[in-house]
């Protein structure tokens, strides 16, 4: 009956082209990749472990300053394993808590402290992980969560499996919002949205959420997990980025994108995260990560802080200006759709499912790779190319991206070559 039941879900995704397939990298994360030519399917064993690899121009990796395969970090990295060894060993409560984790939490509570008084900071194997702790250990009974309508699924599993109420409100709409808040007679009120959202690339309206928090006595859960080393003076992020300052914030920055390595962090007020240390189930019943995760992490926030960092910040929002540029008319005259954002997160919403796909498609015969985002990712009928720019990337990467696009556009009859140059 299981088996049988599983077969008509795979079915029911394959007739509305939602199945999902890993594909194999055979190299480094780089805008340069080695990728096996085939997917991985269940069936297929371990053909594309084995098989050959193509090597693609990737637009598709949450990389934002090209830091994954930076020789300093990836030193940084070996001199950990060196020092601390491969693994924990236990939880941070039994004995997997090391110097390599203490001096990284220390050092990321002081670059968020201009933002958060007296900032602690905890560290996490993941950023879901981050996300399930804070909204599932502040989350309790005598809570709400108000939950922003485009967060990404971390979040709404956090606040799925919190004792709290939750109320959702619409994406960016802080009237709405300020309803919600007023009507409101739980005793804890905690407002929680991304920074950057994850599909779209806006940036959620954090001044007038504080406001709103001041107003009605709620805190503010902050995921930046696509802010965090991208924006900012010293890449310190959305907060440094707005120029925004509370202890009313709980700020969660992921260390897997920007900073290039692995794992997240909560910075917060030091009664927060005690209480985190204290009841967050997904902190206190797991393995502390390697020590040598944290070390190369430290090597990642000297150059993420430091004048290379301020150059790689400025080289990724030449390539988002370059993007822009040429994909505005592009998209304009082909019927897709290129919403407004600054960051390194490029949505090109094509609608269809299966014309999404067979656009991912074709740029891969051309060698470029881009992949296609379909539902319950984001709603039904905004299916899009999720395009991710790099530091690493070059003007002629994206203008290879672009004379691409622009072929496929002419070839379904939708731009005249002229515009599509």
């Amino acid at each position: 009956m299981l088996l049988e039941h599983l077969k008509q879900a795979a079915q029911a995704r394959a007739a509305s082209a939602l199945t999902r397939r890993r594909r194999t990298a055979h190299s480094a994360c780089a805008p340069w990749q080695d990728i096996a030519a085939a997917a991985d399917a269940a069936d297929a064993s371990n053909a594309s472990v084995a098989g050959p690899a193509r090597r693609l121009l990737t637009f598709c990796s949450n990389d934002y300053l090209g830091l994954a395969n930076h020789a300093a970090v990836a030193e940084g990295f070996i001199d950990g394993v060196r020092r601390y060894g491969a693994g924990s060993g236990a939880s941070h409560l039994v004995s997997g808590h090391s110097l390599a984790h203490a001096q990284l939490e220390a050092e990321l509570a002081r670059w968020l402290a201009p933002h958060i008084p007296a900032a602690r900071a905890l560290y996490f194997c993941t950023g879901y992980m981050a996300n399930l702790a804070v909204l599932t250990a502040l989350g309790s009974a005598e809570a709400t969560l108000f939950s922003e309508a485009l967060n990404h699924a971390s979040l709404i599993d956090g606040t799925r499996l919190a004792r709290a109420a939750v109320q959702r409100y619409p994406h960016g709409d802080l009237a709405a919002l300020d309803a919600l808040l007023g009507a409101c007679t739980s005793p804890l009120k905690l407002i929680v949205t991304d920074s950057v959202f994850s599909m779209d690339g806006d940036i959620a309206p954090l001044a007038g959420l504080l406001a709103l928090a001041e107003r009605h006595d709620a805190w503010l859960i902050v995921d930046d997990a696509h802010g965090f080393g991208a924006l900012g003076a010293q890449g310190r992020g959305v907060l440094a980025h707005l120029g925004l300052a509370s202890e009313r914030f709980v700020y969660i920055g992921t260390l897997g994108k920007a900073a290039g390595v692995a794992g997240a962090f909560v910075a917060a007020h030091p009664l927060v995260i005690e209480h985190l240390v204290n009841a967050a189930r997904p902190y206190i019943y797991t393995t502390a990560a390697p020590p040598a995760v944290a070390h190369a992490l430290l090597a990642s926030l000297d150059l993420i802080a430091g004048a290379e960092g301020d150059a790689r910040r400025a080289a990724l929002a030449e390539r988002i200006a370059e993007l822009r540029a040429g994909l505005a008319p592009l998209a304009a005259a082909a019927g897709w759709q290129l919403p407004p954002s600054d960051t390194a997160i490029q949505p090109l919403i094509i609608g269809d499912n299966d014309e999404a796909l067979a656009l991912s498609a074709a740029l891969e015969a051309d060698g470029i790779r881009v992949g296609a985002i379909r539902p319950p990712t984001v709603a039904a009928g905004t299916a899009r190319l999720r395009i991710t720019l790099s530091a690493a990337h070059s003007a002629q990467d994206v203008a290879t991206l672009l004379a691409a696009l622009g072929r496929h556009a002419r070839a379904a009859g939708a731009v005249p070559a002229r515009e599509a140059a």
